[in-house]
């Protein structure tokens, strides 16, 4: 919004394209951006004329722009309703192109995507720059990742090692404490010979956990896992639960959880830092009797930040579990990205930011 309004205050005729959902066989109606449009009106406080095209860049859209004065706002019809998008093939680029005298991506959450809309475009516009949004994520995820203010705390949760091998490894180089929670941990208590009961592990990557605790020895980084877990008989929000040490995990029970000792340790790793990256929750938050070890870590985190870290959380499992603590706003930066915000983290680079001049 901050992008658009400035845009539309200095003047500019603003032309509007994005993505809702992943439409498989061309236009479908429950992904038009029309309901987008409304919703837009309303923020900015002034009409946004929504050009309903198919094809997106056809003949309403055509003619709405033609039409437009300064400070006008035009939103076009999903990008994704042409398959050229995602292939980012030249031809759908031009027809973009050819609307517009000058391109601002403000779309973190797609600019890891080499698509028509975050990349292709720009090869038939010469003027282009990150919007406000951009700018925010390139700083605060670039610091942390290039020039952290030290000590460098990290946390990683969710489900799957697999999603986030590359970004362990990354982070490893540039770390000074690693917190390790979530479903992922259990595939490191596995790979040290620790019993998991049927808690959800991941046995191919033993090989590559037990690297990468080697990996963080020599390079002095402190792995901080689990040393209690919340277990349950079954995978369900009424499961019958107990909290064990993490050696003591039955046959048929399952952890969901981080038990308090381990809440205590991840808090204690936090003191003191000055940078915090957190994605992935510890638990499966979305059942109140395993969330406590998410809550625990996002107040930690918030407790960091009050006393001077600059912390980011990102990732779409990582900014709901937040969303359900109500700790939002004591985190410095919560990223709008899932996969972009992975990728950055790898230290990949990103097509939709390496196309832009003007960044």
């Amino acid at each position: 919004l901050p992008t658009i309004q400035k845009l539309v205050n200095d003047g500019a005729k603003v032309i509007l394209c994005s993505h809702l959902g992943k439409p498989k066989n061309g236009p479908e109606a429950k992904f038009s951006l029309a309901p987008v449009a409304v919703a837009l009106s309303a923020k900015l406080g002034k009409t946004v004329v929504f050009a309903d095209d198919d094809n997106v860049v056809g003949e309403n859209a055509k003619a709405a722009v033609a039409a437009m004065n300064n400070g006008d706002v035009v939103l076009l019809q999903n990008t994704r309703f042409r398959k050229e998008e995602t292939k980012n093939m030249p031809e759908f680029s031009e027809e973009l192109a050819s609307l517009a005298d000058a391109y601002v991506d403000d779309a973190f959450g797609s600019c890891h995507r080499a698509h028509c809309s975050t990349a292709g475009v720009t090869d038939y516009i010469k003027d282009t720059a990150v919007g406000y949004l951009m700018e925010k994520e390139i700083k605060y995820l670039g610091n942390a990742v290039n020039d952290p203010v030290r000590p460098f705390t990290a946390i990683l949760g969710g489900a799957k090692v697999a999603d986030k091998l590359n970004v362990i490894s990354n982070l490893l180089e540039k770390v000074d404490t690693l917190i390790i929670g979530g479903g992922m941990a259990h595939t490191f208590d596995a790979a040290k010979g620790l019993p998991i009961g049927d808690s959800l592990c991941e046995p191919d990557k033993y090989d590559l956990a037990r690297e990468l605790l080697k990996k963080a020895e020599d390079k002095g980084v402190k792995v901080v896992l689990p040393v209690d877990l919340v277990i349950a008989d079954k995978f369900a929000a009424d499961a019958n639960t107990k909290t064990v040490d993490v050696d003591k995990v039955p046959d048929g029970w399952q952890a969901l959880d981080s038990g308090e000792k381990t809440s205590e340790e991840y808090t204690k790793a936090l003191e003191g830092a000055k940078t915090v990256i957190w994605n992935g929750p510890m638990g499966v938050f979305e059942f109140d009797a395993f969330a406590k070890g998410t809550l625990a870590v996002a107040k930690a985190v918030a407790k960091a930040t009050e006393n001077g870290a600059i912390s980011i959380v990102g990732g779409g499992d990582s900014v709901a579990a937040l969303k359900k603590t109500g700790l939002t706003d004591k985190i410095s930066h919560v990223s709008t990205g899932g996969g972009a915000t992975l990728e950055f983290l790898e230290g990949k680079e990103m097509p939709g930011i390496a196309a832009l001049a003007d960044k």
